[in-house]
């Protein structure tokens, strides 16, 4: 294929298949609709995914696992990564790592791990620390600041447990 060939064919304004007008016309008689089978009805239109009554793909292939809609996405931060980017005495939260670049996707909560070495004071706000890493932030002599958010199920069971029950009159 050369460059002068490649719009070869293509009209602007292209007349439309005339079918079912006569055997001049080379699509006249069962107006390429074929002999037989559902497909010479007027009015049918395979769905997509048809493929003649063989299996469908989406049906072929294996699934597996499970994809929660509904779960929570947790973003997590490591404390190596916050020394890196704020100096001492910093407070640390999500609208300042979000100003920083560091959480750009969307998340509903985040999580402070303890990867890493933190050597200046910080106070962190996040919904949730591991051990290790509330352990280094308050070693370096920083502040954990725990920020309200959806709690899990089993804080949630703690609760109800604890909280005195309402008699009935």
């Amino acid at each position: 294929m050369k460059l002068h060939d490649v719009n070869t064919g293509i009209k602007k304004h292209k007349r439309p298949k005339r079918l079912g007008r006569g055997p001049g016309s080379g699509h006249g008689k069962t107006a390429g609709r074929g002999h037989k089978g559902q497909g010479q009805l007027a009015g049918w239109t395979a769905h997509p995914a048809f493929e003649g009554g063989q299996m469908p793909l989406a049906r072929r292939i294996p699934k597996r696992g499970f994809n929660n809609q509904w779960a929570r996405v947790i973003a997590s931060l490591n404390v190596g990564e916050l020394a890196e980017l704020f100096a001492a005495g910093e407070e640390v939260t999500p609208a300042t790592l979000r100003a920083k670049g560091l959480l750009k996707k969307r998340h509903d909560l985040l999580k402070i791990l303890g990867h890493g070495e933190l050597t200046i004071k910080l106070k962190v706000a996040a919904h949730r620390f591991s051990e290790t890493a509330r352990a280094k932030i308050e070693q370096a002599g920083g502040e954990v600041v725990i920020l309200p958010g959806p709690q899990l199920v089993s804080e949630r069971a703690e609760k109800t447990e604890t909280a005195p029950k309402a008699k009935k009159k």
